[in-house]
C-alpha cells in the first residue's frame, strides 16, 4: 500500500492556524478588540489609565452582559428580540418599586430582587411560547418585545423617578478597593464559567446544532429553550440594574438599542446565528468592540450626521472579516 504524502499526513502551519480559529471562535474577535484598542489609544492618549478604563467598562458593561444572555439563546438555535424591551421594563419596575417602598436599604434589595425576577420570567415565557407552540423565535420574540415595551410604558409613561443616592453611589464607588463595575464583570464571568461546566451547556449546543436530532435523543427541548431564554432575561435584568447605577432614574425607552447591539456582539464574537457553535468569551469581546467603535467615532470628531453611517460601515467590515475568516478556515 502506498503511503500518503507527508503534506497530507502532517498539516502545515496554515492548516494549524485554520484549525485553531475553528476551535476557538473568539480569536478573531480578540484580534479586532486589540486593533480597536490601538485605534482608541491613538485618539485618546490616556486610554489605558485606570480612570478611563473603568469609565469605559462602566459604559460597555450593560451591552456585554446582554450579549452574554443572547449567546445562550443563540447557542440553542433561537434568538431573542425582546431583550431590549426587558431592559426597559426592569428599569422602570425597579425605580417605581423602590420609590413606593420608601427608598431605604430594604427597598433597594427588594427592587433588585424583583427586577431580576421580572427579567427571568419574561425570558422564560418567551422560551415557553417558542418551545410549546413551535413558533419561529424571531416572530415570537418580536411580538413579545412589543408587549413588554407596552408594559414598561404602563409602569412609567415617561422618563422620570429617581433612585436613592446609596444605589448609584455604591455602583460608582468601589468595594474593598475594587470598582463595582469590575466586580459585576467578574461575577458574570464566574456565572458563565459555572454554566459552561454543566450538562445544560452541552444539551443547549446539541439543540442548536441539530434540533431534530435533539428531539429524537429524548432531550427536553422545551425546558432547554425555557432555561436559555430565562438566562437571557436575567442578563437583560442585570444590565438594566447596571444602567440604573449610572442614570439613577427610570426610562421606559432605555433598552431599545440593546437588542440589535446584542445580536451584533454575538456575531462579532464568532457565535453562529444558526446555533450550536460559539461561546461567551467572544460575545463579551464583541460587546466591548461595539463600545470601542462608539469611542472611535466620538474622539475622531466625526460630524453627527455621518456618525451612524460610519458606525454601520465599521461594524459591517468587522462582520465581513469574520465571515471571510470562517470561509478560509473551512
Amino acid at each position: 500500500m502506498t503511503a500518503p504524502p507527508l503534506a497530507a499526513a502532517t498539516p502545515g502551519p496554515a492548516s494549524a492556524r485554520a484549525a485553531r480559529f475553528l476551535r476557538e471562535p473568539y480569536l478573531l474577535s480578540l484580534c479586532l478588540f486589540v486593533a480597536f484598542c490601538g485605534i482608541n489609544l491613538a485618539l485618546q492618549r490616556d486610554f489605558f489609565t485606570p480612570p478611563i478604563l473603568i469609565a469605559n467598562l462602566t459604559t460597555f458593561l450593560p451591552l456585554i452582559i446582554i450579549a452574554v444572555g443572547q449567546t445562550y439563546v443563540v447557542l440553542g438555535g433561537s434568538i431573542d428580540l425582546s431583550l431590549g424591551s426587558i431592559v426597559s421594563l426592569v428599569n422602570v419596575v425597579v425605580v417605581v418599586l423602590i420609590e413606593k417602598l420608601g427608598g431605604g436599604t430594604d427597598a433597594i434589595f427588594a427592587g433588585i430582587a424583583v427586577g431580576l425576577l421580572v427579567g427571568g420570567a419574561c425570558g422564560a415565557v418567551n422560551g415557553a411560547v417558542i418551545g410549546l407552540f413551535r413558533l419561529p423565535p424571531i416572530i415570537a420574540t418580536f411580538a413579545s418585545s412589543i408587549v413588554i415595551g407596552g408594559l414598561a410604558l404602563i409602569v412609567l409613561p415617561q422618563a422620570g423617578g429617581s433612585l436613592p443616592e446609596a444605589y448609584y453611589t455604591v455602583y460608582g464607588d468601589a468595594v474593598l478597593g475594587v470598582p463595582t463595575p469590575l466586580l459585576v464583570l467578574i461575577a458574570v464571568i464566574l456565572v458563565a464559567a459555572a454554566v459552561g461546566r454543566t450538562r445544560f451547556r452541552v444539551h443547549l449546543a446539541a439543540v442548536g446544532g441539530n434540533l431534530q436530532g435533539a428531539y429524537q435523543t429524548g432531550l427536553s427541548v422545551t425546558r432547554i429553550r425555557i432555561a436559555s431564554h430565562a438566562l437571557g432575561g436575567l442578563a437583560a435584568s442585570a444590565a438594566a440594574l447596571c444602567i440604573l447605577g449610572v442614570a439613577g432614574a427610570g426610562d421606559p425607552l432605555m433598552g431599545q438599542a440593546f437588542t440589535l447591539g446584542s445580536v451584533s456582539a454575538v456575531v462579532l464574537g464568532g457565535t453562529a446565528l444558526a446555533g450550536g457553535w460559539g461561546g461567551i468569551v467572544g460575545s463579551m469581546l464583541g460587546g466591548a468592540i461595539l463600545g470601542l467603535i462608539n469611542n472611535i467615532i466620538f474622539f475622531a470628531d466625526i460630524a453627527y450626521v455621518y456618525q451612524s453611517i460610519v458606525q454601520g460601515v465599521i461594524i459591517l467590515l468587522a462582520l465581513a472579516a469574520g465571515v471571510f475568516v470562517a470561509r478560509r478556515t473551512q
